[in-house]
């Protein structure tokens, strides 16, 4: 975005000086012109675009997916009235108070459409809003001219998307508490108490006082984490920034995707959401009328694991040569048996889209089951870890306690 310096004239001949965030500046004087303004002088001041400001700190440069899911909605409505794709998009921009991110996206959707390109070209535009499922299925829609039913699918489907991720971040809530809480009582005992706790046994025994090794392991760590605090802030904040930057290279993603779906608690539930992705995914776009291999290469993205996304790009490259869908899924073991079984189905009967939906529905409510499982044993598992966190600093106390009182009697 870019931010104009402007002066104008009102109704009443009044100068009034301000600026406007804008696409360029033929946007910004067709705002002016539309709020009523003559303008008289609109310079640019100021590219916006990547700097660091209030609005993208608070994320409000970012257009949620339940905003997107409002327009997506409005927009269907509006073209199944009979309403022209340009005429829509122009009445929704000027009503999207909420979200000014969304708005200006809007605006230049509008703008490459009044420069000749297709709705879906259009879209394109703007990855970081509409994925390549949003603009695929657009561009389906608009080749059959089904676009009405395409905005509707694409609503109920991301509503889906919005509800899977709200139970997998509410579940995961509760347990973060108390990773959070178990790692302050730890570093908290490791500060405040342990020393104390030090010196009192050194004052009771001397100097020269036979601590046990777990006691001195304790004490000497608890001295160390004192005396060198920023030594440890340090390397845990270096350790974690280097652990992002790494799942976030191809590589590293893959590899920590890998990782996880070997972890035995949270297997199932990365599984079964994954393949529900695919399932719902996959069906939307056959049922729009993209093709298979298009259709294979898009929700490859969209899946959200890196060892499915590389199962499934190997898949498109097997069903380019002459393979079936069904078949390449059997062979790969990442997927469910009932994933390739009902493919097969829906390959044999020619309705593979109404098929595959059904196995995206019953993952979807296998989720919530495992979402509910997880809960159930994290709960109780964090529970252990704290307790035997707080045993180790207490067995590190009771023992030269013991071991005095013996010295004592």
């Amino acid at each position: 975005m870019t931010l104009f310096a402007y002066v104008a004239l009102d109704a009443t001949g009044k100068t009034l000086n301000g600026t406007l965030d804008q696409l360029d500046r033929t946007t910004a004087i067709d705002v002016l012109t539309k709020n009523g303004l003559r303008p008289v002088s609109v310079k640019e001041t100021k590219k916006k675009t990547n700097s660091i400001s209030l609005d993208n700190l608070l994320g409000s440069n970012r257009v949620k997916l339940d905003q997107l899911v409002m327009f997506t909605r409005q927009l269907s409505a509006m073209v199944g009235a009979g309403v022209p794709i340009l005429r829509a998009l122009t009445a929704l921009a000027d009503h999207v108070a909420d979200s000014p991110a969304l708005r200006r996206v809007l605006l230049g959707v509008i703008k490459e459409i009044e420069s000749g390109s297709t709705f879906g070209d259009a879209l394109a535009k703007f990855p970081e809003v509409f994925d390549d499922i949003y603009v695929n299925m657009v561009r389906a829609g608009e080749a059959a001219g089904i676009l009405e039913d395409i905005l509707k699918r694409l609503a109920a489907q991301q509503e889906k998307s919005m509800a899977l991720r709200k139970k997998i971040k509410s579940a995961m809530a509760y347990p973060t508490v108390l990773l959070v809480i178990t790692v302050g009582a730890f570093f908290g005992l490791m500060i405040f108490i342990v020393p104390q706790i030090g010196k009192i046994m050194t004052d009771l025994g001397g100097p020269d006082a036979k601590l046990p090794a777990l006691t001195e392991i304790m004490i000497n760590l608890s001295k160390f984490m004192v005396e060198f605090w920023y030594i440890v802030v340090g390397g845990l904040a270096a350790l974690a920034f280097g652990f992002f930057q790494y799942i976030h290279t191809k590589s590293g993603k893959f590899n920590y995707h890998r990782v996880l779906l070997k972890t035995p608690i949270v297997k199932k539930i990365i599984v079964k959401t994954a393949v529900a992705r695919f399932a719902r995914t996959f069906s939307a776009l056959i049922e729009a009328g993209v093709a298979v291999l298009q259709a294979i290469d898009v929700t490859s993205r969209a899946v959200g694991n890196g060892v499915f996304e590389k199962a499934l790009v190997e898949a498109e490259i097997e069903v380019k040569n002459g393979k079936s869908f069904s078949s390449v899924i059997a062979a790969n073991p990442v997927f469910p048996p009932i994933v390739s079984q009902m493919l097969l189905v829906g390959e044999e009967t020619g309705q593979t889209d109404k098929v595959i939906v059904k196995v995206a529905d019953f993952y979807e409510e296998e989720v919530d089951d495992a979402i509910a499982s997880i809960s159930s044993i994290i709960e109780p598992l964090m529970i252990v870890i704290m307790g035997g966190m707080v045993g180790l600093i207490a067995a590190s106390v009771m023992l030269p306690i013991a071991s005095l009182s013996q010295s004592i009697k």
